[in-house]
């Protein structure tokens, strides 16, 4: 064995103890990338490492890095600024100056562990294969010129400083301003998220809906964006209920506040109403998040005796325990009165064992009122649905005469699901696609 193979598995050996020694970072090699770092490390380490089970390592790596496309050196650093661990989620909480020294030290010695393991580029690694595997050329090394991970914030700005600086335990104090900022885990990945069997889950491809597309109800736009920018800049914002007719783009202008506000750290949280018996559990695991939260919750209604019910009114109106300063709740629903109400429910004085019956009954009719906010959304008029199909048609470079457009936009309400914005929007999108289609046949 050459004195170049003794070195290079000398050093993959001192790689494999800098990622043993890692002290709260541990989970940062738990990905699915990192496992197969690991392994192919594990494959070379030795002289008499076997040929085919080192290429099939290299290949493994390569094909999770290309899966992601990102290179290691991009993947590492990102894992290391999405980590849970008691560093990341304590400077999320406190000054760094206020940070135990113990836990600091820690994190700087992982913080060097890590380094060397980003100093390990995929160049060497192919080399190291080549090496082993006795191969004339080395294998194809996978590297993206292109940094894709974030655009200019001072988010990629510690992503630069940690690509250049010489020791990354000089970084901990950035790192920490970072976790305090940004916060860890999915929700500093993900700005959409949804509640589901007990845990939350990111939504990679978010409704990409836009304010701008969005038109025929300023007045409750221009209401709930003024209550949204309230909980951004940290004032006391109010829960809302958005009711009105179906289609009127409720729960697309909820959705479009993601789109406006995601860079000054709002996150999106769907709660399904069979999960809403969970909400307060919810509430208390968003408050030390350094994010702010609109819990939406759509078509809302209730049934008689519903736990969620229960569960909502606690969050609406409040316990012993101290609102939330970072969350809210917006709920949509066709129906002003939340809760289902029969005619066998009004009280009977021969029926009805209850004595303050009339006290019950209304406290389930005012239940929409213990939201601090309701915008009502009428249903669109003639000139409302036209206003909207024309925005949309200018929206989508739809050059056609203007009393045709409006014509079949009306011949298009009549024959589907009447006017409302959500129509607008289905008939200008089949538009589009029809006359994209002439176009290309005529083309040919």
């Amino acid at each position: 064995m050459s004195t170049a193979s003794n070195s290079f598995q000398t050093k993959v050996q001192f790689l494999q103890r800098q990622a043993a020694s890692l002290l709260i970072y541990q989970s940062v090699l738990q990905g699915e990338v990192s496992r197969a770092f690991m392994e192919l490390l594990q494959s070379i380490r030795y002289a008499e490492a076997d040929a085919r089970s080192c290429l099939q390592a290299y290949g493994n790596y390569f094909k999770c890095l290309a899966a992601r496309n990102q290179n290691w050196e991009d993947y590492l650093i990102t894992q290391i600024l999405r980590d849970e661990n008691p560093f990341s989620q304590l400077a999320g909480q406190r000054e760094f100056e206020n940070l135990p020294s113990a836990l600091i030290a820690a994190t700087q010695h992982d913080l060097q562990a890590l380094q060397s393991l980003y100093e390990c580029s995929s160049a060497f690694l192919s080399e190291w294969v080549q090496a082993v595997a006795g191969l004339a050329v080395s294998p194809v090394v996978w590297y993206d010129e292109e940094l894709t991970l974030l655009e200019e914030t001072n988010e990629s700005l510690l992503i630069e400083k940690l690509h250049h600086i010489e020791d990354w335990a000089d970084a901990v104090e950035d790192v920490a301003a970072y976790y305090r900022q940004f916060g860890t885990g999915l929700f500093a990945e993900y700005s959409a998220l949804r509640y589901c069997d007990g845990q939350f889950i990111g939504i990679k491809y978010a409704d990409p809906v836009k304010l701008s597309e969005l038109v025929g109800y300023e007045s409750q736009r221009d209401a709930l964006l003024k209550n949204t920018e309230f909980l951004l800049a940290g004032e006391v914002a109010l829960h809302v209920l958005l009711y009105g007719s179906r289609g009127s783009g409720k729960s697309s202008l909820v959705k479009a506040l993601l789109n406006e506000y995601s860079k000054h750290h709002l996150r999106l949280l769907e709660v399904a109403k069979s999960d809403l018996k969970h909400l307060p559990q919810i509430v208390e695991q968003l408050r030390s998040v350094p994010h702010k939260f609109i819990i939406f919750v759509d078509d809302l209604s209730f049934e008689e005796d519903d736990d969620a019910f229960k569960a909502l009114k606690v969050v609406l109106e409040g316990n012993l325990t101290a609102r939330s300063q970072n969350v809210v709740v917006y709920a949509t629903s066709n129906r002003r009165h939340l809760i289902r109400e029969f005619f066998a429910d009004r009280p009977a004085p021969k029926d009805n064992d209850e004595i303050h019956a009339w006290d019950t009954m209304q406290e389930k009719l005012s239940f929409s009122d213990r939201f601090g906010l309701t915008l009502t959304f009428e249903p669109a008029d003639q000139k409302t649905y036209l206003n909207i199909v024309r925005h949309l048609a200018t929206q989508a470079a739809i050059n056609i005469d203007s009393e045709d457009l409006e014509y079949q936009a009306l011949q298009w309400a009549t024959r589907h699901n009447g006017r409302s914005g959500r129509t607008a929007r289905q008939f200008v999108d089949f538009l589009k696609a029809d006359l994209a289609l002439s176009a290309s046949k005529n083309q040919t």
